[in-house]
């Protein structure tokens, strides 16, 4: 396709897409081969972003708003790929990703709300099979860190075992820094769905929800406090975790089930060893339940928005993105009881810092790195489409890392 830009910035006016301009200016500002532009609804603001960030006055500026269909055909029919940070994506989405199914764009974004997702992909596939465009969802820190590293402990496991591990937990060890204020607001979305369509519940309660036509065997419940035997640790809920399981057993029908029918998934916060570690699980446990009641109340997610949520262009500073980290831990098994555990780590705060550098190198790796014949055109997972070629590139260039231990 001979298309005027390799990869379009849709949403750059954004806290998040700001910064994911920033880092393709800073990052690859001597590469003379990439193609990019910036694209929002408001040119006066596309053009202070520019400036602000020191970006060449040359870089081309696209006006189109996220509800105008006929402008985002025409604004995605001139990019390879296109990177889009305007969520909640159940509101602000589907023309866009519609127009990049329909006319061959690659997209990603980073979508963390499995009702619309569960929607969007039979709706999607057949049209993106199609045109060849690859729709690849979740490309932050819900989910990359959590879908490559089962990939990534999987891929160790058949070199170093010869066989697929048939139960993998996913641990977060560490978390500093904050959820982007796109994921609270597409989970006070999400819950407002819910209260308009009581039987979006069974999605957001099923690991297999973006498996149409599979089910696996059943997985675990993990909405208690409990010991990890694999991860010698005490363990809690983790929040993430009900996007991120789906997106790993995604992946996991993607590529065709190679590790078993009977695969299971398990994701939750490491709270450590011993009555400190069972008395700090069962703290977490009790605020879980009660932030989830409160959640449930319009006054309560109204207060969210007012007060809590960042507004607008707001988000932390450079010095708390770039102090935060994580750390996630694997510990998987084979149906014959040997294990494996692999640690992924990334070097900024999960929701802004490191979810930039994220999104926009899976873009790379679908322009650069990741052939049509390997990844036709579909909805797809960053694992499934692009797994350790992805994770690679990550560790080359995005201050993650993916390590046995």
């Amino acid at each position: 396709m001979n298309r005027p830009y390799d990869l379009i910035v849709f949403g750059a006016t954004g806290f998040t897409g700001r910064l994911v301009a920033e880092y393709l200016n800073t990052a690859y500002s001597n590469d003379p081969d990439l193609r990019w532009a910036m694209a929002g609804r408001d040119a006066g603001k596309l053009a202070r972003v520019r400036d602000e960030l020191g970006i060449t006055p040359d870089l081309p500026l696209l006006v189109a708003d996220a509800g105008d269909a006929d402008a985002l055909s025409t604004l995605v029919a001139q990019a390879h790929v296109v990177i889009t940070t305007v969520g909640p994506y159940q509101r602000y989405g589907e023309a866009l990703i519609r127009a990049c199914a329909q006319a061959g764009t690659d997209y990603v974004d980073l979508c963390g709300e499995p009702g619309w997702m569960a929607k969007m992909i039979p709706e999607l596939d057949a049209p993106a099979k199609a045109s060849g465009a690859r729709i690849v969802f979740s490309c932050g820190f819900d989910s990359i860190p959590f879908d490559l590293g089962v990939v990534f402990l999987q891929h160790e496991a058949r070199q170093r075992l010869g066989a697929a591990l048939t139960r993998v937990h996913g641990r977060v060890k560490t978390m500093k820094g904050t959820f982007s204020g796109g994921t609270i607001a597409s989970a006070l979305a999400t819950i407002e769905a819910v209260g308009r369509d009581r039987t979006l519940l069974r999605t957001l309660v099923d690991p297999f929800a973006l498996t149409p036509g599979f089910r696996g065997v059943r997985q675990p419940h993990d909405t208690v406090a409990e010991y990890d035997e694999l991860a010698q640790s005490w363990t809690a809920p983790f929040v993430m975790a009900t996007i991120n399981t789906k997106n790993v057993h995604r992946t996991h029908a993607l590529l065709g089930h190679p590790w078993g029918a009977d695969f299971i998934y398990s994701e939750r916060m490491l709270t450590g060893e011993g009555a400190a570690g069972e008395k700090r699980a069962k703290k977490i446990l009790r605020q879980t339940k009660l932030q989830n009641m409160l959640l449930g109340f319009g006054p309560t997610r109204a207060l969210l928005r007012r007060f809590a949520l960042p507004k607008p262009g707001e988000g932390p500073n450079r010095e708390q993105r770039e102090k935060g980290h994580y750390e996630v831990l694997f510990a998987g098994a084979t149906a014959d009881g040997r294990t494996l555990r692999a640690m992924v780590k990334g070097d900024r705060d999960p929701g802004y810092g490191s979810t930039c550098k994220l999104i926009t190198e899976s873009a790379l790796a679908l322009l650069r790195d990741i052939d049509r014949t390997h990844t036709p055109g579909g909805v797809w997972t960053p694992g499934a489409a692009m797994g350790i070629p992805l994770a690679q590139r990550l560790q080359a260039r995005a201050g993650l890392s993916f390590e046995v231990v």
